[in-house]
């Protein structure tokens, strides 16, 4: 009979063999070169090797000396199916590597296989706490490459629906960024107003979350009846209860110490990361492609870019915070400029007919049977456009070869490039403080694992 004590070592590296998960593993520093180390330890942040900290790589440390650690896939803070590896010195992180591709969605790859007029309902879902942005993207995408003009009322309401949906994509964080340092108060709160917008949302387009109201030539149908008094309620519940949460977690003296300081950025650092959104804003760095790079009618409407100044998580909370009471400027500017006309190109390409049209016309079946089954056909040609999220700058790039599906989708997603800012954001910092960095870089794991 074989020693206990054997069959449990050889039962532990088989369970090790098992969860490896290769490259994307967290080895010990025995096994690490030394390259590998500056990326993992957060020094190293270009790939042409350039180093920004020297002295924050300890190659002469032991492995013996350290604990490497699991935190998720499945752990409540880590906003998703996100598994971060970290090498701890006690209670303090020395280095962290995200482990990512537990959702298995495969997004881009479906989109090459629906035609363009179906491809809404598949980038909806890779961003769900801001569908409408992802839908805007991927439509703003087509109608260049079919070289159509889209309606000034549907660019207007495509405007202040992006804005609704980045004051409800805010409101879930501040909900989850206060659950995560103990106010369950704000998770509450957060979630209520949230409400508000979603109710909005079903009323106009028929769905809470995953909307797919946004499409190429316009948006899907008009807003409903009574929609400026709905919408003016939003903007004035939403616009006040900020007030109240500053109240709430500003000045409370345990979300202080947790925030203030607390994994600070570098300008320079974020930029040669490629960090985007309020993760780049936070270090005193005004970009932000509505103004930058202005689309839809972001021109001709009055808001201010909120910027920080230390990149810690309290500018990264301060600076979301007061994009809800922008957001809801915006939105306030779009209702009283909303000008009447089509909500949808009249292109009969890519627009189906009127519904009613379809009982009295044979050729108005047939091109609503052929638009919905076969799709329509796009010029060939490439094409990348770019607009702001929540989370920073999301971009659609299409390759078509002429037919009624895309050649080649790709996204560029702001969760994907703003989580290599971990390791950065973590090292030094203690075990609780992971749970800040997670929240305050608000990563969507359908966005990163698409």
């Amino acid at each position: 009979m074989s020693d206990p004590t054997v069959r449990v070592a050889e039962r532990l590296d088989i369970l090790a063999a098992e969860t490896s998960e290769g490259a994307q593993g967290l080895q010990p520093r025995s096994k690490t070169n030394k390259d590998e180390l500056g990326r993992e330890v957060g020094a190293v942040l270009r790939l042409d090797g350039h180093t920004f900290d020297p002295n924050a790589v300890d190659f002469e440390r032991r492995t013996d000396e350290t604990m490497i650690i699991n935190m998720g896939p499945q752990h409540p803070s880590t906003h998703g199916v996100l598994r971060l590896m970290l090498e701890l010195d006690g209670e303090f992180v020395l280095r962290t590597k995200s482990v990512i591709g537990y959702l298995h969605t495969g997004m881009e790859k479906t989109g090459e296989e629906l035609s363009y007029a179906q491809g809404g309902t598949n980038v909806t879902r890779m961003d769900y706490l801001s569908p409408v942005i992802n839908e805007l993207c991927y439509s703003m995408a087509v109608e260049t490459l079919l070289g159509i003009e889209v309606p000034e009322r549907a660019t207007w309401i495509r405007m202040m629906m992006s804005e609704l949906n980045r004051m409800s994509s805010h409101l879930v964080w501040m909900a989850t960024n206060g659950m995560d340092l103990g106010s369950s108060s704000m998770m509450i709160y957060g979630l209520r107003e949230r409400e508000l917008i979603l109710a909005f949302f079903e009323k106009t387009a028929g769905m809470r979350l995953n909307l797919n109201y946004v499409r190429p030539g316009g948006v899907a149908a008009d807003l409903p009846d009574g929609w400026e008094d709905d919408v003016l309620v939003i903007c004035d519940t939403i616009y006040e209860r900020t007030f109240e949460y500053d109240q709430l977690l500003t000045g409370q003296p345990i979300f202080r110490q947790r925030m203030i300081g607390v994994a600070p950025l570098m300008a320079e650092e974020a930029l040669a990361l490629g960090v985007t959104g309020p993760l780049l804003r936070s270090t005193g760095v005004a970009w932000d492609l509505r103004r930058s790079m202005p689309y839809l009618a972001y021109d001709q409407v009055d808001f201010d870019v909120i910027v920080g100044t230390y990149g810690d998580n309290f500018d990264r909370y301060a600076i979301r915070l007061n994009e809800i009471r922008e957001s809801s400027r915006i939105v306030r500017q779009c209702i009283e400029k909303m000008p009447s006309g089509d909500y949808r190109t009249q292109d009969p390409k890519v627009t189906p007919p009127p519904r009613a049209r379809i009982d009295e016309s044979m050729e108005a079946l047939i091109h609503h049977f052929k638009l919905f089954t076969e799709g329509f056909y796009v010029p060939a040609g490439e094409v990348y456009t770019s607009v702001e999220s929540p989370r920073g700058e999301l971009g659609c790039y299409i390759v078509s070869d002429g037919g009624p599906k895309p050649y080649r989708i790709h996204v560029r997603a702001p969760s994907f490039v703003n989580l290599q800012a971990v390791p950065l954001l973590m090292r030094g910092g203690s075990l609780s403080d992971t749970i800040t960095v997670i929240s305050t870089v608000d990563p969507v794991m359908g966005e990163v694992d698409r």
